[in-house]
């Protein structure tokens, strides 16, 4: 009997760019990568982050190097990637959030939101996209997206319109890569503990609300969306794009 073999989960000779790689769900990313057999460029405005963070994957034997990149200053931004390699795997990461009451909300926060979160990951995006498809080998972006992408939250107006936007974006970028084998999905996590969650979660109240609408009972870890991370990169999910991978412990179920 000829039985069907399961597609690789492995990433070998596969470049990958992760932005937003300092820590939290980046660094997350950039090890599963590199775990996975890629060589992984780290990139994060605070270069002493991605140095240290790529130092640590080199010493255990992974492929891995720094970069210094504000993705906010698009011309510098563009002129960095231009000139490397083409990547085959983008983790488009870097993003923020300024909770505040919908009432409260100033022009100063969600201008600040909306040009990390969308502009910013918009033109990361068509810029190492373009190079897949010069490359003309296909690839993988995975847009960091958020379970308020597609639910809604108080306190969280800015940043669901900034996620509502990226998940529109990511089905349009998949519908017009396809014919250059780029696919484009997003991950969509529940609230995380990273150093950017952190000081939300000391706010005991608050914890007990998130906890209490996850059905799993418990806040998400980074380790929790690295196996996402490589199905999304690798040819294990090679039909899939224009999707979100939903990663909520059963939040939005309800």
């Amino acid at each position: 009997m000829d039985l069907p073999k399961t597609p690789s989960f492995t990433l070998p000779g596969k470049r990958a760019l992760v932005t937003g790689a300092g820590r939290g769900i980046g660094l997350a990313a950039a090890a599963a990568l590199a775990q996975a057999g890629a060589e992984v460029t780290l990139a994060a405005r605070t270069l002493a982050d991605v140095e240290a963070a790529a130092a640590a994957l080199r010493a255990q034997g992974l492929a891995a190097q720094a970069l210094s990149l504000d993705v906010t200053d698009l011309t510098r931004m563009q002129e960095e990637l231009d000139a490397t390699e083409p990547f085959d795997v983008l983790v488009n990461n870097a993003g923020t959030n300024r909770p505040s009451a919908f009432l409260d909300v100033t022009v100063e926060n969600f201008d600040l939101v909306m040009n990390i979160n969308v502009r910013a990951a918009y033109f990361v995006a068509q810029t190492v996209a373009r190079g897949m498809v010069k490359a003309g080998k296909g690839g993988s972006i995975i847009h960091i997206s958020s379970q308020m992408g597609h639910v809604g939250s108080a306190r969280r107006s800015i940043y669901c319109a900034s996620k509502w936007a990226m998940e529109g974006f990511s089905k349009a970028m998949a519908i017009e890569l396809a014919p250059h084998k780029v696919r484009v999905n997003t991950l969509a996590p529940t609230f995380i503990q990273t150093p950017m969650t952190k000081p939300f979660f000391e706010d005991e109240k608050f914890r007990a609300s998130v906890v209490g609408m996850i059905k799993l009972g418990r806040i998400g870890e980074v380790e929790d969306l690295m196996g996402a991370i490589v199905f999304l990169a690798s040819d294990a999910s090679a039909l899939m794009t224009g999707s979100s991978l939903v990663v909520d412990g059963g939040w939005t179920a309800e």
